[in-house]
């Protein structure tokens, strides 16, 4: 069937499921979806994307059922993402892929596990969630007859790699995040076989969906910690931006109960964000004049994007947020307990991969400490909240309540 039945009104800048680049295993056209819709529909199916619903956000469960967790953080993101889409005229189905792929590799108890899993694997190449992601939807999630993985486009996968921006530079030296500690493994490895462009922007798409996690999560995150007491009303005046957001809701609605403040206060954050996004990136999109979508790759900065006004906003607001939520004495409590869990785990199935359940531990040699530890790695960060604390419960005498 002619791609045409995909069509819509898109800008010459958008990706084309129509000209996609391709995956690493050439499969058959669908009759009734575009590539990117395909590639949409397997993130949702995958294991991993189910998992996301018991995987903390900020707090853990034990706070209560009304908080985010990866997947309704994720299900947010993508809205925005195809807001945003729809209206720089890219393509939605791509963008959504990648808003919901983008939390895919994040380890159980937030960045908590990732950080702890960071240390444990420092001598075995590190632990990135990006590098994860890719990992999951490339080899780990094993589901087709013909192929490890999920066989995504290139475009899925370049976009679910640099969302953040380059991974090297022109003479393949790493950028500032990764010149640290280099370039995560997993990602040079499946580089070398489907070059993925590392040293160039993403889509407009990949774009949109970064810069949606960064409004999602500010916003949500602002809502979460006032449901959770963490912080009053009165406190987020100190940033200007959220200071004139309240006085508009009280100067509107002088009196408003507490509970309808909080949503007036998210709907008017996550609004202006968009709007100012869609604003800045025509602006920027009008002075670049990208005849197609490498035009938007091989600009000297990102398009998509915030005003300077605004993403000095985003910066107050996680100035705010990082020691009022994030280091809040409470969470701070609950990340050390749970940081203790997967360090213990990680020390226990490295020590005895006979531990681990049969798919994990199969074909692992003894000798291969890097292998191992990547087994491992692999394991623990693919198990929910609740599993990980089942399993260190199963190996150790006192597991931590993370209260």
């Amino acid at each position: 069937m002619s791609e045409s039945r995909f069509d819509r009104w898109r800008a010459p800048y958008a990706a084309d499921p129509a000209a996609t680049r391709g995956r690493l295993f050439p499969e058959a056209s669908s009759p009734t979806r575009s590539d990117f819709q395909r590639d949409r529909d397997r993130i949702i199916h995958a294991s991993a994307f189910r998992r996301l619903k018991h995987k903390t956000q900020v707090f853990v469960f034990h706070e209560g059922d009304h908080y985010r967790t990866r997947l309704t953080h994720t299900i947010e993101v993508s809205q925005i993402a195809r807001a945003l889409a729809r209206a720089l005229g890219l393509d939605e189905d791509l963008a959504e892929a990648l808003a919901l792929s983008h939390d895919l590799g994040h380890t159980p108890f937030g960045h908590t596990g990732e950080d702890a899993l960071e240390d444990c694997m420092a001598a075995y190449g590190g632990f990135d969630h990006n590098a994860q992601a890719l990992r999951i939807v490339t080899r780990l999630e094993k589901r087709y007859a013909d192929f490890d993985g999920l066989n995504l486009t290139w475009e899925t996968l370049e976009g679910l790699v640099k969302h953040n921006g380059p991974l090297m530079d022109g003479e393949g030296r790493p950028t500032t995040r990764y010149q640290r500690r280099g370039i995560p493994g997993a990602i040079l490895e499946y580089n070398a076989r489907h070059d993925l462009w590392l040293d160039t922007h993403a889509s407009g798409e990949a774009q949109a969906a970064a810069i949606a996690d960064d409004i999602a999560y500010g916003a949500h995150d602002i809502d979460d910690g006032l449901r959770a007491g963490l912080f009053e009303l009165d406190a987020l005046r100190q940033v200007p931006f959220l200071a004139a957001l309240l006085e508009e809701i009280e100067a509107r609605w002088p009196g408003l109960e507490r509970s309808r403040v909080i949503h007036e206060l998210g709907r008017r954050i996550i609004t202006r964000f968009v709007e100012d996004g869609i604003a800045e990136s025509e602006r920027r999109i009008a002075a670049l004049a990208p005849a197609d979508a490498d035009a938007i790759r091989r600009a000297a900065g990102p398009v998509v994007c915030f005003s300077p006004a605004m993403a000095e906003a985003d910066r107050a607001i996680k100035g705010f947020l990082f020691p009022n939520m994030y280091r809040a004495p409470s969470v701070v409590a609950v990340r050390r307990q749970a940081d203790q869990v997967v360090r213990d785990l990680f020390g226990r199935f490295f020590e005895t991969p006979s531990l681990m359940p049969g798919e994990w531990r199969d074909d692992l040699d003894a000798a291969d400490e890097h292998r191992r530890a990547r087994r491992v790695a692999d394991y623990i960060a693919g198990m929910t909240d609740g599993y990980a604390l089942n399993e260190h419960r199963r190996l150790f005498e006192v597991t931590p309540e993370l209260r």
